[in-house]
C-alpha cells in the first residue's frame, strides 16, 4: 500500500490541518459560538436555532466531538454538549503559535 499524502507531514503539522478543517465550516462554527453564548451545556436546542436538519447537525457535533472540542454526557433519551475548556486552550495556542511566525518578504509582488 502507497505512503498518504499525511504520512509525509509531522504529527505536529496533520494535528493542525485537522484543527483548521473541523474549524472551516460555518454551522461548526455557529455551533460552537451558540454553545458559548449560552454559558451552559446545551441539549437538543440547535435544530429550532440552527435552522438545519437534525442529521446535518449530529454529524456536525460528531466532527466536533471526535477532534476533542466538544464533551457529550447522555442524560436520558438527549445527549448534553458543552465545550472542553483544555482542548479549546489547546487550539487557541497551537493558532496562536501559527499566526505568530514572522513574515519577512523581500518586495516581490
Amino acid at each position: 500500500m502507497g505512503v498518504t499524502k499525511s504520512a509525509l507531514f509531522s504529527d505536529k503539522k496533520n494535528r493542525l490541518s485537522a484543527m483548521f478543517k473541523v474549524l472551516g465550516h460555518p454551522a461548526r462554527l455557529a455551533i460552537l459560538q451558540y454553545i458559548i453564548n449560552q454559558k451552559v451545556c446545551i441539549c437538543n436546542d440547535l435544530v429550532e436555532e440552527l435552522g438545519l436538519a437534525q442529521a446535518t447537525i449530529s454529524q456536525h457535533l460528531k466532527e466536533l466531538k471526535t477532534i476533542g472540542l466538544l464533551q457529550g454526557t447522555v442524560e436520558g433519551k438527549s445527549v448534553c454538549y458543552c465545550i472542553d475548556e483544555v482542548v479549546w486552550q489547546e487550539f487557541a495556542s497551537e493558532f496562536q503559535l501559527f499566526f505568530a511566525q514572522n513574515i519577512e518578504i523581500d518586495k516581490c509582488c
